[in-house]
C-alpha cells in the first residue's frame, strides 16, 4: 500500500471530467457514424422500378430511370424479331457469352436477349465510354450506318452500333453488348426493373 495521500476532490473532478468527455465523444461519434448510412435518396436511387407497359405499341420505346441509368423498354415488331438471327455473323458477341454474369442475366442469354421475345429491356449506356446511343429504328442506308442497316442503335460518340437486341456489331469501339438489367414480370403488362426471382 502506498502512503501517498489521495486528494478526493481532485479524484472526483478527474472522474467527472472523464465521464463528460466520454459522453461528448459518443455524442459526436453518433452523427458522424450515421453519415455512413445511405440516405433516403440513395436508397430510392437503388430501388426497383415498376413500369406499366400496357400502352407500349410494337415499334415503340419507353425510357425509365433505375440507379441513375436510362433503361430502355422496346416492344419489337414481328419483322424486327425475324431479322435478329440473320445478323449473327456481323456481331461481336451474338450469344452474349463474353461477360454473361455481368451484362446478361441467364434468362436473357438467348438470341433476342429477353424474357418475352417481343419486349427488350436494356440499359441505354454504351459499353465503350458510357455515352448514350440514339435510336436508329428505320431500316436502310443512313449517315454513319451501313447500307444494309436493319434497325437498332448508334452511339454518336465513337460510332458503335447495336442491333435491336442490344448486341454490338463487330469491329466497333464498344467491347460488349448493352447491359440487360435484372428484371421480372409482375403481370403481362407490368415489369419490375432492378429485381428478379434469383436476386
Amino acid at each position: 500500500m502506498s502512503d501517498i495521500p489521495v486528494d478526493r476532490s481532485k479524484r472526483t473532478w478527474l472522474i467527472a471530467s472523464g465521464c463528460a468527455g466520454a459522453v461528448g465523444g459518443v455524442a459526436t461519434a453518433v452523427p458522424f457514424v450515421s453519415t455512413f448510412q445511405p440516405s433516403e435518396r440513395a436508397k430510392a436511387a437503388g430501388a426497383a422500378v415498376e413500369v406499366d407497359i400496357s400502352a407500349l405499341k410494337p415499334g415503340e420505346k419507353v425510357t425509365v430511370e433505375w440507379r441513375g441509368k436510362p433503361v430502355w423498354i422496346i416492344k419489337r415488331t414481328p419483322e424486327q424479331l425475324a431479322e435478329l438471327p440473320k445478323l449473327d455473323g456481323q456481331l461481336a458477341d451474338p450469344k452474349s457469352l463474353r461477360k454473361p454474369s455481368e451484362l446478361t442475366p441467364e434468362y436473357a442469354r438467348n438470341e433476342v436477349r429477353s424474357i418475352k421475345p417481343e419486349v427488350l429491356v436494356v440499359v441505354g449506356i454504351c459499353t465503350h465510354l458510357g455515352c448514350s446511343p440514339v435510336d436508329k429504328f428505320t431500316r436502310g442506308p443512313q449517315p454513319s450506318l451501313p447500307d444494309n442497316w436493319e434497325g437498332g442503335f448508334l452511339c454518336p460518340c465513337h460510332g458503335s452500333t447495336f442491333d435491336l437486341a442490344g448486341r454490338v456489331f463487330a469491329n466497333k469501339p464498344a467491347p460488349d453488348n448493352l447491359e440487360v438489367p435484372p428484371h421480372m414480370y409482375l403481370s403481362d403488362t407490368r415489369l419490375l426493373i432492378g429485381e428478379d426471382k434469383k436476386a
